[in-house]
């Protein structure tokens, strides 16, 4: 009874070894995986953020909130329906390399994993918006202010009316849609500033965030002000800055 209560602790004592050492080599293999997940998440969103910028350069310009200058330029646009394919196949590898986040961190702590957990839920919930907000505006707004441009004078008053409304409707969801993403941003920022990683790179995360914040805030008060499109251009530069500099950091480490 006794050599088999002693060989009984043997074999426990072997499988907790054994354990240990698994939990050691697949903690080592995951680590050293972070790294290749790290600069494919800091590749896609540099690349989806700076392809963005220079398509949109071609989206038709102008004072966004003149309605009826601006909605002549949009119904004379003939490239209105590619250049919002375009912006949404950039956005879709922006947070394509925001959502690999979650898979390239290694942290320790639970505020910092549900932290990283909540930010990767609301990446596909703010991708799953800028989805409504291109079906508005690259789609709808792009049919109502063709039938204001085409309808005859005594239609056009109300053709207008219809057009504007989309494009309010288009404010609402971008102001959501803005909002959710800088959210998923702070939020990543707690984890970036809980793992091995330079802090400011969490602190522009973060300021990044914030300039998405007052791109909601602004659209659903006021529209496209000018004060809209410095949150958009703020935070165009320091995504550019922080995933640079996060793509170095992945290549050096």
């Amino acid at each position: 009874m006794e050599q088999q209560e002693q060989l009984a602790a043997k074999v426990i004592g072997d499988f907790d070894a054994l354990v240990s050492v698994g939990r050691t080599i697949v903690d080592n293999n995951i680590g050293s995986d972070r790294r290749p997940t790290l600069r494919l998440s800091a590749s896609l969103l540099l690349v989806g953020q700076i392809l963005y910028v220079i398509v949109t350069l071609f989206h038709a310009g102008g004072d966004a909130n003149n309605h009826p200058a601006i909605f002549e330029g949009y119904a004379a646009s003939g490239a209105w329906t590619f250049v919002h394919l375009m912006q949404f196949a950039c956005t879709a590898i922006m947070l394509s390399g925001v959502f690999a986040l979650f898979f390239g961190l290694n942290v320790q702590g639970e505020i910092a994993k549900w932290a990283a957990r909540f930010g990767a839920a609301l990446t596909v919930v703010s991708f799953a918006l800028y989805g409504i907000v291109l079906a508005v505006d690259g789609v709808a707004l792009k049919q109502a202010v063709d039938a204001w441009a085409k309808a005859p004078d005594a239609e056009k008053a109300a053709r207008f009316a219809v057009a504007e409304a989309i494009r309010w409707v288009e404010w609402g969801t971008r102001s959501y849609e803005a909002f959710t993403l800088g959210l998923a941003l702070v939020l990543f920022a707690v984890t970036v500033a809980r793992a091995n990683i330079p802090k400011p790179i969490a602190y522009l995360m973060a300021l990044s965030g914030f300039a998405y914040w007052l791109q909601g805030w602004t659209a659903g008060v006021e529209g496209f002000s000018p004060a809209h499109v410095v949150g958009i251009e703020a935070a165009e530069v320091i995504n550019v800055i922080w995933a640079a500099w996060l793509l170095v950091f992945a290549l050096r480490k």
